[in-house]
């Protein structure tokens, strides 16, 4: 009875994992194309570097800080307007992703700028004591010097995202929390409750592993 009751869920289960995988990707994406930045931003901003801007700095810590205070399921919420208007849809796996992008950015940003943080000052004020320029610097030794931090901020970034995917089938945003919410909870289905917790735990410990085994492979210190 079990055994046919999981090959019977099967193909939903590979569906939802497909589509967590989707949903994660696409939000991973902005915070590397969006993140990046704003956390170099938020750290070459602060008090003491090379670019300097108290009113930049604090205006966009304001921002992150404030996106970053507000729980995920509320934000899924409270941005399903902005979902519609840029996935012409609320639910699905492509409209959950509007509100994991925007959860996923400021978070990753936040994790860049500690990795920053962790870099020796001295490396720095010697780049700007022989004229290189803020970019040159931020090219040649920011990035470099935090990739393993980075690295590992990404690996943070994606298991938090699979925690608020799953959250992401309450109003239907599909994936593996989606398919636990209709077919186990709301069906007092036990075996795919447990299925889906079982698979969650093996995603974030493969991309834990792998996230750490990567760390290690880009660390040249």
């Amino acid at each position: 009875m079990l055994l046919e009751s999981i090959q019977a869920l099967l193909p939903e289960l590979n569906t939802a994992v497909l589509q967590t995988i989707y949903m994660v990707a696409i939000s991973l994406v902005a915070a590397l194309i969006l993140g990046l930045p704003l956390g170099i931003l938020l750290f070459v901003t602060d008090e003491g570097l090379f670019l300097k801007n108290r009113f930049v700095n604090a205006v966009t810590g304001w921002i992150v800080n404030l996106i970053r205070s507000i729980p995920y399921i509320i934000l899924l919420v409270a941005l399903l307007p902005l979902t519609k208007l840029i996935a012409g849809s609320t639910i699905g796996p492509t409209a959950a992703s509007v509100s994991l992008s925007v959860a996923a950015i400021p978070f990753f940003a936040r994790l860049v700028e500690t990795s920053l943080r962790e870099i020796d000052k001295g490396v720095i004020e010697s780049a700007v004591a022989v004229g290189a320029s803020p970019w040159m610097i931020i090219k040649e030794i920011l990035v470099p010097e935090a990739k393993p931090g980075i690295v590992q901020g990404l690996t943070i970034t994606t298991i938090s995202l699979i925690g608020y995917s799953a959250m992401a089938g309450i109003i239907g945003g599909g994936g593996i929390g989606d398919l636990a919410i209709r077919f186990g909870y709301y069906r007092y289905d036990n075996v795919i409750m447990i299925t889906t917790v079982i698979v969650l735990v093996v995603l974030v410990q493969i991309i834990q592993i792998g996230g750490d085994k990567l760390t290690k492979y880009v660390d040249k210190r």
